[in-house]
């Protein structure tokens, strides 16, 4: 079954903690509107005003093979083997990318470890369209947990903006909506459109079609500086 997503009301965005409070992901709302959402930070600390992406995606756990999975079920064991640490994709989602089954997602719940070896995948939702060796699926994680700083050349999709120097393996607030204070990559005009940069890492740019939309720009900003964005990933 479904179930909606924690809203943290009143937060202190500036927090870090070493163990986890909240769900990965968690919306919360700070007194003056503003979103951010609850996340893991990973590869390395981040640094304030910078712009996020999830985890980069791993093409080599897409297009895998399950074995057959009746409705109702709620795990499923691949064929294809894999290489994964224990619960990498937990939080995160099954997608179907080929039929039976094509266009269902399903939330994972939590695997084992595997060094090239097939594995069992438990799921928070029961399998709607039963699967066969005919079907693929694609595993993505969860967009919250290991967040780095959005490089030049995209690995997964902008998230976010780091509101502090948040430490490696610890947890944080990163903010997705509302305004913002970002690194600019050329000099932005106020009302302008704003997209994740393709040169300058953890930085916006002028919209661009082909990149990735983020907000709009509140006020002018010199190229090099930080300045107010509104953000409008959520």
């Amino acid at each position: 079954m479904l179930s909606g997503i924690p809203v943290i009301y009143g937060i202190d965005p500036f927090s870090t903690e070493t163990v986890p409070s909240h769900q990965l992901g968690s919306i919360g709302i700070s007194n003056d509107g503003r979103k951010f959402r609850y996340a893991y930070v990973g590869a390395s600390a981040l640094v304030a005003g910078n712009l996020l992406q999830g985890p980069a995606e791993d093409t080599g756990d897409q297009g895998i093979t399950p074995t057959a999975a009746a409705i109702g079920d709620t795990s499923v064991l691949t064929s294809s083997t894999m290489t994964v640490t224990a619960n990498q994709y937990a939080g995160g989602y099954m997608i179907v990318t080929v039929t039976p089954g094509l266009g269902h997602i399903y939330r994972i719940k939590s695997h084992p470890a595997a060094t090239a070896a097939a594995l069992t995948f438990q799921l928070y939702e029961s399998i709607r369209v039963a699967l066969t060796t005919t079907s693929r699926v694609d595993f993505v994680a969860n967009q919250f947990n290991g967040v780095i700083q959005n490089p030049a050349t995209a690995t997964s999709s902008p998230i976010g903006v780091a509101m502090t120097a948040a430490a490696l393996n610890t947890y944080t607030w990163i903010q997705s909506g509302g305004v913002a204070s970002v690194l600019a990559d050329g000099a932005l005009t106020v009302g302008v459109n704003l997209s994740a940069s393709n040169a300058t890492a953890g930085a916006v740019e002028a919209a661009v079609t082909a990149q990735a939309a983020i907000g709009y720009a509140v006020t002018g900003i010199a190229t090099g500086e930080q300045g107010a964005v509104f953000l409008t990933l959520d």
